[in-house]
C-alpha cells in the first residue's frame, strides 16, 4: 500500500442566518433555529479558516468529510456549502457523505444534494465508490427526515445490499475500503435518539464482506470503537465537529490526518490528531498514534453467509 494522506473533517455546521418561511417556522426547522441561536457562537468562520489553512498546510491526498455541513437543509445553504467546498481545493480530491442536519427536511435535490454533485460523484446512487491510489473510500447515506427531537439515521436493505457487493468487489481486487458514514457504525457509540435504526444490519454485512477502517461524524467526542470482520476487528473511528469551540457538549474542533503505511498483513494507519487550541489560536498536534487495520479481503459470499 502506498503512502498515503488523507484528512478526516466533519460537523462543519457552516454559519448560516436563516430567514424563514411561515411554513418554514411550523416545521423542524424551527427547533434547529432555536437551537442554532444558543450555539452559533460555538461554530466559528475563524476557526472554519484556520481548519482550510491547515489542511492546505498539511499537503493531504484526499480530504473527507463526513456530514452535517449546514443547519437547516435550506437551499440557500446548500448553496453556500458548494462554495466552501470548492475553496478547499479541487473536488475530486474531496469525499463527502450527508449528514442528518443536511437532510433535516425534504429539499428537492436540484436544490440540495444535487449541488454537492462534484463532491459525492455518484454514478448508481449510493453507495459510490471514490478510487484514491490503492484505497476505495466507500461513501453512504445515512441522512433522512425524521420526526422533531430525533436525529436518527437509516440506510435501507437497497443501500446495504449494493454495499456488500462493492465491499467484496473492492476487498477481492486487493484495495483497502475505507468506509464513510455520518452516524456511528458501532453499538452504544450514542444514543437511540441519534442512533443508525439498522445499525444492527450494518454490521452484519460488515462482518460478512469486511472493511479495513470505517469514518463517522455524529458524535460530540472523538471515538475508536471496534467492529467484527470476517477475521479481524475493523476500527471505527470518529472525530467530532471540526469548528466547534471547545464547551461542556463538545471537545472543540478538531480533524485528523491519517497516513496509510505499509501493505499486504502488515497495514497501519497513523492517526494526527489536530486539535484547535484556544491560546494559540489555531490548530496544533494533539497526539499521535496507529491503528493495524485488518489482514486481507474478505472471503467469497458463499465461505461467509453463515458467519
Amino acid at each position: 500500500m502506498s503512502d498515503l494522506l488523507l484528512a478526516h473533517i466533519s460537523d462543519l455546521h457552516l454559519p448560516f442566518e436563516p430567514q424563514l418561511t411561515l411554513r418554514q417556522h411550523l416545521s423542524k426547522r424551527q427547533l434547529s433555529v432555536w437551537s442554532w441561536r444558543r450555539r452559533r457562537s460555538l461554530h466559528r468562520s475563524d476557526i472554519l479558516d484556520s481548519l482550510q489553512r491547515d489542511l492546505q498546510a498539511h499537503a493531504v491526498d484526499h480530504v473527507v468529510l463526513t456530514g452535517d455541513i449546514t443547519n437547516f437543509s435550506l437551499p440557500g445553504e446548500f448553496r453556500q456549502a458548494a462554495d466552501w467546498l470548492a475553496s478547499i481545493g479541487p473536488a475530486e480530491r474531496m469525499s463527502l457523505v450527508p449528514g442528518n442536519h443536511d437532510a433535516l427536511m425534504h429539499v428537492p435535490p436540484a436544490e440540495g444534494l444535487d449541488l454537492w454533485a462534484p463532491w459525492t460523484r455518484l454514478s448508481a446512487g449510493w453507495p459510490y465508490v471514490h478510487r484514491v491510489g490503492d484505497v476505495s473510500v466507500i461513501g453512504l447515506n445515512s441522512a433522512l427526515p425524521t420526526a422533531p427531537l430525533l436525529a436518527r439515521g437509516r440506510l435501507g436493505p437497497q443501500q446495504l445490499a449494493r454495499l456488500e457487493q462493492v465491499l467484496r468487489a473492492e476487498g477481492q481486487a486487493g484495495r483497502v475500503r475505507i468506509v464513510l458514514l455520518h452516524h456511528p457504525a458501532a453499538a452504544g457509540a450514542i444514543g437511540w435518539r441519534k442512533a443508525l435504526a439498522d445499525g444492527p444490519a450494518l454490521r452484519a454485512v460488515l462482518k460478512r464482506a469486511g472493511a479495513e477502517l470505517v469514518l463517522h461524524g455524529h458524535a460530540r467526542d472523538a471515538r475508536l470503537d471496534a467492529i467484527a470482520g470476517p477475521r479481524e476487528p475493523i476500527p471505527c473511528l470518529c472525530v467530532p465537529s471540526s469548528s466547534a469551540l471547545p464547551n461542556p457538549k463538545d471537545q472543540g474542533a478538531r480533524w485528523h490526518r491519517l497516513r496509510l503505511l505499509g501493505s499486504g498483513g502488515d497495514r497501519r494507519v497513523e492517526v494526527t490528531v489536530r486539535r484547535w487550541s484556544t491560546d494559540l489560536n489555531a490548530f496544533m498536534t494533539d497526539a499521535v498514534y496507529e491503528l493495524c487495520l485488518p489482514r486481507g479481503a474478505a472471503s467469497p459470499a458463499s465461505d461467509n453467509r453463515a458467519a
